[in-house]
């Protein structure tokens, strides 16, 4: 096989619009071994991105060995992601955690499971009875299975009662189910991946997809080595491998997206490029939004965006033109400035045009991590399970009535807490046990001085449940040893709603146990019970979880009540909805212009995107009374923090194609890590000339909150803007030199008032030469 780690993308298989995209399988192997030392090939899928890869694991002596793609799957026709790859090499990593550890004298050592899980259930029985509820907090992960999202949301819901729930989710697709809502009144992709292979313009917007989901740019790319090849539109203020295969490139100064998409939506508008047979049938909101738009003209948005005036009339042209448009959104719009209102501009640009429920008219809001629109379905980011509406009374109840328990118990008063709002609790002491499941906050939240400054309270016993050391685990007061991926058996669903059976393939090293069963056990040694006295959650195992979780979703957006493991075995990934009616799973949503937006059904009445304060039934009734879409736009406001004197740069993080979130796998897998060790900083070639540094050269990059250290890259990113990849943490790096490298020491404590999700590519920043390279 060739090298995948210079070859990222691999050879090209061309095909046509509306052809079936050509079958190429991927595979790896421990050196040394062929297929004829395979003992056993297990089903599973990509764990290392949100893209839903279906994989199978190569088994041998107990072990696995590697992986390749499954040719049969609807989602990656047989190919891998680099990350994929070779990252599963990371679960034999020897600093695997395999037991218990507690803290003892300032000192993690390790104990027994027994040890281990009595001192957080004495903990939590002793804050139950001095506070309540509100004293304990989760924190969970996009990496989890469904059946351990599911599991968690029950005890945290529906035994504890407390509202302090979310998930690292919240850093990356947190506005993704946010604009969903806002223009949908429910979460859930439109769209499909198969999309691609018939749409003739592609948009993508703040998406790197040649990095963040590898896969499904090798479709992209095999499509514009066939026939017929789409335009694409790419905005993203770096010159990415997707900007340069663009049609057109937009790179607006970050904190401007709002800005830019308005300016798009007044050309479309302004040239007739709508389709006004669908606004008026199966919209609300039009009229407001040519309202907005109306102020955004071409030479407008240039002056704000710095993008040139006919590069916009350009995408505005293949946007309004297409007869068949997909748009992606990542990123570059979620961490930013107004993240909901610009990520609802996408949306609004299909509604205006008619494009959703047809081949090639996808709109997929992406995920950013595997597991992440688990998270959404079961309540596990705060909000309530099956896509219920919290602010619905007969929801609640409906939700109590599945888990036996008294409605009172379910927490709705008031807002689900998002994760920035639980490290702000923890911080003034209200929060005072934090149970961290499969993420790394010291590394991957803002402002990092201040989230271990919170980590390290006296006051907050915090839970850190992992496969390996790391940041986090360090300052925990138990460390919960988990197993990983291809060690237990569940389901996950991709972003295009492709769910996926993963089974076990090895064991677990040592006493390293599958979340499900963490869980499960916690559940046991606080005696949760249901009104009639029995186990709250009953179930004892994955699938027992898993068909609980089908009863739940029953009748709902995310309806997976015809799907089994054993469907899922035998057919690969299939697409929720999943009923009685639709067997084989739902391509796309919204096909007859019906919508999930009735108001007694609906997931949520939506926000104002200015302020983010929830509207009430009433409001959404009469805003919405026939069950539309809804179409929302609101005005350009500045960021919160922008370039100065003292900081003359805009600071924007993300990510490197050979690394996932905080390198916990990937830093442990040799190819991977090989192919990028360390941090750098992507600086615009005149900015690099004006500050005289080169490529290779050490520099400190400083905000107002701290500074780190990075090798310069000079690259293609727009001037005034420095790029630092976020994966880097201090763990494998020495720590006392005051070599910082993790780019979020430098971000701000700041959130999209809607969607709450973080602003990590809106910051300050400055650029000091430190030694020539």
């Amino acid at each position: 096989m060739n090298d995948r780690i210079e070859d990222l993308w691999g050879p090209r298989t061309p095909f046509a619009p509306g052809e079936q995209w050509p079958t190429r399988v991927d595979q790896h192997l421990a050196d040394g071994l062929s297929d004829d030392d395979v003992q056993r090939w297990v089903q599973s899928a990509s764990v290392l991105h949100s893209n839903g890869d279906a994989l199978d694991i190569a088994v041998a002596g107990d072990r696995i060995v590697g992986v390749r793609g499954r040719a049969g799957d609807r989602v990656n026709r047989g190919r891998v992601d680099v990350k994929d790859l070779y990252g599963w090499q990371a679960g034999s990593s020897p600093d695997r955690l395999t037991r218990p550890l507690v803290r003892e004298d300032g000192r993690l050592v390790e104990a027994t499971w027994d040890t281990a899980m009595n001192r957080i259930v004495e903990r939590s029985r002793l804050l139950l009875d001095e506070q309540g509820p509100s004293a304990i907090g989760f924190y969970t992960s996009g990496q989890l299975f469904l059946e351990e999202y599911y599991t968690l949301a029950v005890i945290a819901h529906g035994a504890i009662g407390t509202d302090h729930v979310d998930g690292n989710t919240r850093l990356c697709t947190a506005t993704a189910a946010e604009a969903l809502k806002a223009s949908f009144a429910s979460d859930g992709q439109p769209g499909s991946y198969t999309d691609i292979d018939h749409a003739d313009t592609i948009a993508l917007y703040g998406h790197n997809i040649a990095e963040t989901q590898s896969v499904t740019w090798m479709r992209i790319l095999d499509r514009l080595a066939g026939p017929n090849p789409p335009a694409i539109v790419c905005v993203d203020p770096r010159s990415t491998a997707v900007a340069r295969r663009a049609t057109v490139h937009l790179a607006p100064m970050p904190g401007t997206n709002v800005a830019l998409m308005n300016g798009l939506l007044h050309q479309i508008i302004a040239n007739g490029w709508v389709d006004r047979e669908y606004i008026d049938s199966y919209t609300v909101g039009f009229d407001d939004l040519c309202r907005v738009v109306a102020d955004y003209p071409p030479e407008h948005v240039s002056a704000v965006c710095g993008v040139p005036v006919e590069d916009i009339r350009h995408a505005a042209r293949l946007l309004g033109t297409a007869e068949r448009l997909m748009s992606t959104v990542l990123q570059g719009f979620y961490q930013s400035n107004q993240a909901t209102a610009a990520a609802v501009g996408v949306n609004n640009i299909h509604l205006v045009r008619g494009m959703l429920g047809r081949p090639g008219c996808g709109l997929l809001q992406m995920n950013g991590q595997p597991t992440a629109e688990n998270t959404r379905e079961c309540g596990a980011d705060g909000d309530l399970a099956g896509f219920r509406n919290w602010e619905n009374d007969a929801h609640v109840s409906e939700l109590a009535e599945l888990w036996n328990i008294d409605k009172d118990r379910l927490p709705h008063e008031n807002p689900p807490t998002h994760a920035m709002e639980i490290f702000r609790l923890a911080e003034e002491g209200t929060v005072r046990m934090l149970w961290i499941s499969a993420t790394n906050p010291a590394v991957s939240l803002p402002e990092l001085a201040r989230i271990r400054a919170i980590l390290e309270r006296d006051d907050l016993f915090v839970i850190a449940q992992d496969m390996f050391p790391n940041e986090t685990t360090e300052l925990a007061d138990v460390v919960l040893p988990a197993a990983g991926w291809g060690e237990k058996t569940g389901t996950f669903t991709n972003a295009d709603r492709t769910v996926h059976l993963s089974e076990k393939a090895v064991e677990p090293p040592g006493e390293a146990r599958p979340d499900l069963t963490i869980f499960l056990d916690y559940a046991r040694r606080m005696n949760f019970s249901d009104r009639d006295g029995n186990p709250l959650p009953p179930w004892t195992d994955a699938e027992g979880a898993f068909d609980a979780w089908r009863d739940c979703s029953a009748g709902r957006p995310c309806d997976y009540s015809g799907m089994s493991y054993e469907l899922l075995r035998t057919r690969g990934g299939v697409q929720w909805p999943c009923t009685a009616d639709s067997p084989d799973g739902t391509e796309r949503l919204y096909a007859d212009g019906r919508f999930w937006s009735a108001a007694d059904y609906c997931e949520s009445f939506g926000k104002d995107l200015v302020t983010g304060d929830p509207l009430d039934a009433e409001d959404y009734r009469a805003l919405n009374p026939d069950s539309r879409a809804l179409i929302k736009a609101v005005p350009h406001l500045p960021p919160p923090e922008v370039p100065s004197a003292d900081y003359p740069f805009a600071l924007i993080t993300g990510r490197t194609v050979y690394h996932f979130h905080t390198r916990t796998k990937t830093g442990r897998a040799p190819e991977l890590e090989q192919a990028a060790p360390e941090a750098w900083v992507e600086v615009n070639a005149t900015d690099a000339a004006r500050h005289g540094v080169h490529t290779g050269d050490v520099v400190e990059i400083a905000s107002p909150r701290s500074a780190i250290t990075a090798t310069v890259r000079v690259g293609g990113i727009r001037p005034g803007v420095l790029f630092v990849p976020f994966h880097y943490g201090y763990w494998d790096a020495d720590e006392d030199s005051g070599h910082h490298r993790a780019a979020n020491e430098l971000t701000i404590t700041d959130w999209d008032a809607a969607s709450k999700q973080p602003i990590f590519k809106m910051g300050a920043a400055s650029l000091t030469l430190r030694a020539p390279g």
